[in-house]
């Protein structure tokens, strides 16, 4: 009896991913796709013809609009509704999942795609069904795959796969399908891809044309058609393949002018599709009878049977009837218009032909012209003379095809190079690099694109002591020396060990041991360049500087690193980016403060009270107040033209316009729909001209590799004004905690008898009875390192401290228990500091504390002396900087209850 684990091992063995799996898969996944497709040939053909007796019936200026403003508009609802990936043409949407981007491809999005498209080209959209059958044949591929747990390699194969099966059910065109996954998709030779794309796209072909889908096949012996070449025509054919590259570029700029025409609209894609279904019905109602048939249009205009008048007709409406359509989002594709365009721009050369030499025929332009601007439109040669060919099975036609062809892709590429996927990937955020070379990682990526930029720095005026010490405590081989933020230097493990016998005293500044101007490189090195670097001088690391300014540091792991998680496809895969944020509801009020604060508000348990700190700093700075709400969508959805429901958010923001009315306070509020977070933020920052911003902060995060967190990392990074991080806490009611240590000590303007009375200004402060509850600031504990941002820690005490009834504030700094005498100079201008700001009723005490870290000494001091709020100033090489590297901010925050306020202060360009 064999158990279940067993069996379920053996089933997972054999779902390995394997040659035979892969056939069994390919199969199945050609035969699938050639049902779909035969599924929306037929459906789409049966609408069609529905709504053209339906313009029989009725007046066709009535009939041909309302259909195509109905079904448009069901179909747009369909896809935004159930799958917003499905609109388009599909192909993009493929080719972004085969580059690893994360694109859902499912049996959903199959479903969808396959019921929206055939209502879009049933209502008479001028639109091709041969992208939507590469999307469905993709999708299939991709459900299957999810129930066979392979390797993601093996995945994109199938997918590959899936797309060629679907373009070749719809042209009956094995071929082309393979063709189409090598030139366009995954760009991949290797054996099992091929394998399994000739598999997939014969089963679809094959199927495809038994079960009657093989209306693409144009039936030229019924056409009466004779092939003709000869050499005179050579100059003729470049001319249609230079005309053919003109035009398709053409055509490509204005399909992308077109989405982004559409964007200004600022609609939702149902009536945009609708749009596009009402006015391809009002033209194709004024327009011949036979333009209502696009099918039977080409296969008009090839006979030779057309006027060129009227091929200059088709040629202009179908032009433009294309761009229409295809802007608006429409679940449609270009293969089809590009035929017909092409179809009539040879027939019009082959006509100037007969007329000037008479030996051509204007059929064979027609059908090489086809090949020609489809070439130029998809930026595939190959696979457009073999699509051609294989529909028309002449191999007289092989070579004017040929020259046709690659004339005009060459053309197209030299006046619009790229490929038109790739610039509507572009328009959604999607970029996707180039396939690279066997060392294309190290051409490709830069020192920017992996070095560290959490950099652990010591000061120039370190002693050799300290600089000892800071080896001890950290696993690095190596610090840069830095002089006012700029490399001035490097010191290692090594340059310590040759020093060792020279007896320098342990007061040495560091400057005198460093090794002085090392080799750096800048952001843009490649890692190629930075690979030489190492090995020319035998170092293990390299600063990353911007001029002289230390911006990171790499070092060979780095490198290695990087090479890794390209081989794991995750360096590889190309980033979203991120559209511009988009203000859906705003006011505003007078401007008339010296300044702005910026508040983001998002959770309406803390909100009310970071508003009344916001408060209290724009009422003593007399700044306005912006309030910003951030609400994301999808990026695969646009902010400009999601629908949100602001409702809630307003709602928050009035507390805001509230607390601002009662204080007399100029308040501005917005709400912001975003792809990120602090993208909208710092766009706020800069179109609005904000001085300081204060937010709100959890005190930890979870995310590997942040600080703070995403949101708050990017800001204090980026941002350009003063930044203050707020972790709200466990409220301490008034005094506690054991008598104060004596220290040097200044007291305001109350005797110490007075200590616990309420100041004079307490009728006007937050607390007072007219304001919203506010917890109790009462005591305030400030470390010191002397640097600039605890000066800026220090401008916002008198403001915050109007927020308690009895402020009583403790300076302090963080001494080593070695230190015998401590240096109070810090402590004593900072003391100074705030006498010269304002006249103050509360209580200043400054204190040193001894402790083996900083975060352990201010932990303990909350800890035994119950401080309500501590604030932490970051100097030049003090807290926040060492935050970057040691997370000290976050050890405090988590380490006690008390409120903890990070500052930050304005970067300076």
């Amino acid at each position: 009896m064999i158990s279940l684990p067993v069996l379920s091992q053996r089933f997972r063995s054999w779902l390995q991913p394997r040659r035979g799996l892969a056939i069994a898969e390919a199969s199945i996944i050609g035969l699938v796709a050639a049902l779909s497709a035969v599924f929306l040939k037929v459906g789409s053909g049966w609408l069609g013809t529905w709504r053209v007796h339906t313009s029989h019936v009725l007046p066709a200026w009535f009939a041909l609009p309302v259909v195509g403003l109905v079904f448009g508009f069901l179909a747009g609802a369909l896809v935004q509704r159930l799958a917003p990936e499905a609109s388009g043409s599909g192909i993009p949407q493929v080719k972004a999942t085969l580059a690893n981007v994360a694109s859902n491809l499912s049996w959903r999005v199959a479903i969808v795609k396959l019921l929206s498209a055939m209502i879009v080209l049933g209502s008479g959209i001028t639109l091709g069904r041969q992208g939507p059958t590469v999307q469905v044949g993709a999708s299939l591929a991709a459900g299957m795959s999810r129930w066979v747990p392979t390797s993601p390699d093996h995945r994109r194969q199938m997918i590959a796969a899936g797309a060629g099966a679907g373009l070749a059910a719809a042209f009956n065109a094995p071929l082309a399908g393979v063709l189409f996954i090598v030139e366009e998709l995954l760009q991949d030779l290797s054996g099992i891809t091929l394998g399994t794309a000739i598999i997939a796209s014969f089963i679809g072909g094959v199927v495809s044309r038994l079960l009657g889908g093989n209306s693409l096949e144009l039936n030229l012996q019924l056409l009466n058609y004779q092939s003709k070449f000869s050499l005179p025509e050579i100059p003729l054919f470049l001319l249609l393949g230079i005309l053919a590259g003109l035009l398709g570029a053409l055509f490509n700029h204005g399909i992308v002018k077109s989405i982004k025409c559409y964007k200004q609209l600022h609609v939702s894609l149902p009536l945009k599709v609708a749009l596009a279904g009402f006015i391809s019905g009002i033209v194709v109602a004024i327009l011949p009878e036979y333009f209502r048939d696009n099918t039977g249009l080409r296969e008009y205009i090839i006979t030779g049977n057309a006027n060129p008048s009227l091929a200059v007709m088709v040629f202009v409406a179908q032009f433009i009837l294309t761009l229409i359509a295809f802007g608006s989002g429409a679940p449609g594709g270009l293969f089809a218009p590009s035929l017909i365009l092409g179809s009539c721009l040879g027939h019009l050369v082959g006509v100037c032909e007969s007329q000037l030499l008479g030996v051509g025929s204007p059929t064979t332009y027609a059908l090489a012209g086809m090949g020609g601007f489809f070439s130029a439109v998809s930026k595939v040669p190959i696979t457009a003379i073999v699509i051609v060919f294989e529909m028309t099975t002449d191999f007289n036609l092989v070579l004017p095809l040929m020259i046709v062809s690659v004339v005009a892709y060459l053309v197209a590429d030299k006046v619009a190079p790229g490929s038109l996927y790739d610039k509507l990937l572009q328009l959604n955020g999607i970029v996707i690099a180039k396939a690279a070379p066997s060392d294309g990682i190290l051409r490709n990526l830069t020192a920017k694109d992996v070095m560290q930029q959490q950099v652990e720095t010591l000061d120039a005026d370190m002693t050799l002591d300290e600089a000892k010490q800071a080896f001890s405590r950290s696993h690095h081989r190596g610090f840069p020396v830095v002089e006012d933020s700029k490399l001035v230097g490097i010191v290692t493990q090594s340059d310590l060990t040759k020093i060792h016998n020279r007896n320098l005293p342990n007061d040495t500044p560091l400057r005198e041991i460093m090794v002085a101007s090392p080799v750096t490189v800048t952001p843009l090195h490649n890692l190629r360049n930075v690979l030489y670097l190492l090995d020319r001088y035998q170092i293990s690391r390299l600063p990353v500087v911007e001029g002289r300014k230390l911006i990171g540091i790499i070092t060979r792991a780095d490198i290695i690193r990087a090479e890794v998680e390209h081989l794991n496809c995750e360096h590889a895969s190309p980033k979203l980016q991120a559209e511009p944020s988009y203000v859906v509801y705003q006011t505003r009020s007078p401007s008339i403060g010296r300044g702005r604060l910026l508040v983001p508000v998002a959770n309406p348990e803390t909100a009310a009270t970071l508003l009344q700190m916001a408060a209290a700093i724009a009422r003593d700075r007399h700044y306005e107040i912006e309030c910003v709400q951030v609400m994301l969508v999808s990026r695969h959805s646009s902010p400009t033209e999601t629908q949100v429901r602001t409702a809630k958010s307003r709602r928050l923001l009035r507390q805001a316009e509230v607390l601002a009315k009662k204080w007399r306070i100029p308040v501005h509020t917005q709400i912001r729909v975003a792809h990120d977070a602090a993208q909208a933020i710092l766009e706020t920052i800069n179109e609005r001209h904000i001085d300081l911003i204060l937010m709100g902060w959890k005190g930890n995060t979870s995310t590997p590799g942040r600080i703070f967190g995403s949101v708050v990392d990017t800001l204090i990074r980026q941002a350009t004004c003063d930044v203050v991080l707020v972790k709200l806490g466990a409220w301490v009611q008034g005094n506690s905690g054991p008598p104060r240590p004596e220290g040097v000590g200044i007291r305001g303007d109350r005797g110490a008898g007075e200590q616990g009375s309420r100041g004079e200004n307490s009728t006007s402060s937050p607390s007072s009875s007219s304001s919203p509850p506010t917890p109790q600031f009462n005591r305030w504990l400030l470390p010191m390192a002397g640097g600039p941002n605890s000066r800026v820690a220090l401008k916002l005490l008198p403001a915050l401290m109007t927020l308690g009834d009895e402020a009583e504030i403790r300076l302090t700094q963080v001494f080593k228990p070695s230190e015998i005498k401590p240096d109070m100079t810090v402590l004593e201008q900072a003391i100074r500091q705030l006498m010269r700001r304002r006249k103050l009723s509360s209580t200043v005490v400054a204190v040193p504390v001894q402790a083996n870290s900083v975060a352990e000494g201010v932990i303990n001091l909350v800890k035994t002396e119950g401080y309500d709020v501590v604030v932490l100033g970051a100097s030049r090489e003090g807290l926040l900087q060492q935050a970057i590297q040691g997370n000290i901010p976050e050890a405090i925050a988590s380490g006690v209850e008390s409120t903890v306020i990070l500052v930050r202060g304005a970067i300076n360009d």
